[in-house]
C-alpha cells in the first residue's frame, strides 16, 4: 500500500509534462501514460473490492511467473485493454481525477480481503498480495517508459 502510495505520487509529479510525447519510446503522450496507470489503478481496486473471496481460483500461469520473477514488463509485448485506455480527449482535469480517486482507492485497500481478487487478461486470477504486486510492476512499467519520453525531450 505505501509502495503504490509512493508510486502514485511519483506519477502526479510528471503531470507537467503531460503534453511531451517522443515517438521513438511511444507513440502515446506522458499525459496517456499517467491516465493508463492511474485507470488501471482504479480500476483493479475497484475490481477487488467488488470480487467474491470464494471464487478465486489459483491455476498455473507462466506469463505471470515470469513477470513476476523478472519484476518488469516487457515493453511493447501487450496492448492495454480498452476499459484502461484513456479517452482521446483526456487532459488536467481528468488526470487530477483520476489521482485523486487513486489516492482514495489505496487507502481503501486495507479494508479488502486477503483472497479477494482481480481477473487479469493475461495472468488469470491475482490474489489481493499479488494484484497489488503486479500494480507496482505496471506503474513502474509506466514510470520508466515516461521517464525515458522526458529525458529524450530534454537532450
Amino acid at each position: 500500500m505505501e509502495r503504490l502510495q509512493k508510486l502514485i505520487v511519483e506519477l502526479e509529479s510528471k503531470i507537467p509534462n503531460q503534453e511531451i510525447i517522443n515517438p521513438l519510446v511511444s507513440i502515446s503522450s506522458v499525459g496517456w501514460h499517467i491516465e493508463h496507470s492511474l485507470l488501471t489503478i482504479n480500476l483493479v481496486i475497484e475490481a477487488l473490492q467488488k470480487s467474491d473471496p470464494r471464487l478465486y481460483k489459483w491455476t498455473f500461469n507462466s506469463t505471470r511467473i515470469l513477470v513476476f520473477a523478472m519484476n518488469r514488463i516487457p515493453r511493447g509485448r501487450a496492448k492495454a485493454p480498452k476499459a484502461v485506455q484513456p479517452k482521446l480527449d483526456f487532459d488536467s482535469k481528468s488526470i487530477k481525477n483520476h489521482l485523486e480517486v487513486a489516492k482514495l482507492k489505496n487507502l481503501e485497500i486495507k479494508s479488502i480481503p486477503e483472497y479477494a481478487y482481480f481477473q487479469h487478461p493475461y495472468f488469470g486470477h491475482l490474489k489481493l498480495k499479488a494484484t497489488l504486486r503486479f500494480l507496482q510492476i505496471h506503474t513502474k512499467h509506466h514510470l520508466a517508459i515516461i521517464n525515458d519520453i522526458i529525458k529524450l525531450d530534454r537532450l
